[in-house]
């Protein structure tokens, strides 16, 4: 798998104007195997809960440590202000960026249960809209490391 994972990042194209983004299962077994030193960028997502925060925290320290400077969280199925004001509280006493914000969307689950892709499912819901706006942040700088996404 992991060797895997690194054929992909390195065929990747270096030119500016292309990027590739990488979906990885929720582990740091993939760091410790080298595949982070192909990365320019890693975001994290977390949901509003402390399990996920702090499993976010930890692999964003060994994101740092392994030479990662940019480095964020994106908060999954936000369901309102409470969510959001964890999330924000959290990432800010432990000094990790908020790149991104994904509010709960109904048509993720509704998806999941489909088989298909939350973009075939609803391409125009709330959860496909924001990560497109990562996606694109993520393209021209916003995110990661350069401060929160901009709308």
């Amino acid at each position: 798998m992991h060797a895997t994972v690194r054929s992909v990042i390195e065929a990747a194209s270096d030119a500016q104007e292309d990027f590739c983004i990488l979906d990885t299962e929720a582990s740091p077994e993939h760091l410790s195997r080298g595949t982070a030193a192909y990365a320019d960028a890693m975001l994290l997502v977390v949901e509003p809960y402390f399990k996920s925060l702090e499993t976010g925290r930890r692999m964003a320290a060994l994101a740092k440590d392994l030479g990662l400077e940019r480095v964020a969280l994106i908060a999954n199925k936000m369901r309102g202000e409470a969510d959001l004001e964890a999330v924000h509280e959290f990432a800010q006493r432990n000094g990790i960026e908020v790149g991104g914000i994904i509010p709960f969307d109904e048509g993720m689950p509704g998806a999941e249960r489909a088989g298909t892709s939350p973009l075939d499912f609803a391409p125009e819901g709330p959860a496909v809209a924001a990560i497109e706006q990562i996606a694109r942040g993520l393209a021209d700088g916003s995110v990661a490391g350069n401060g929160a996404i901009r709308a």
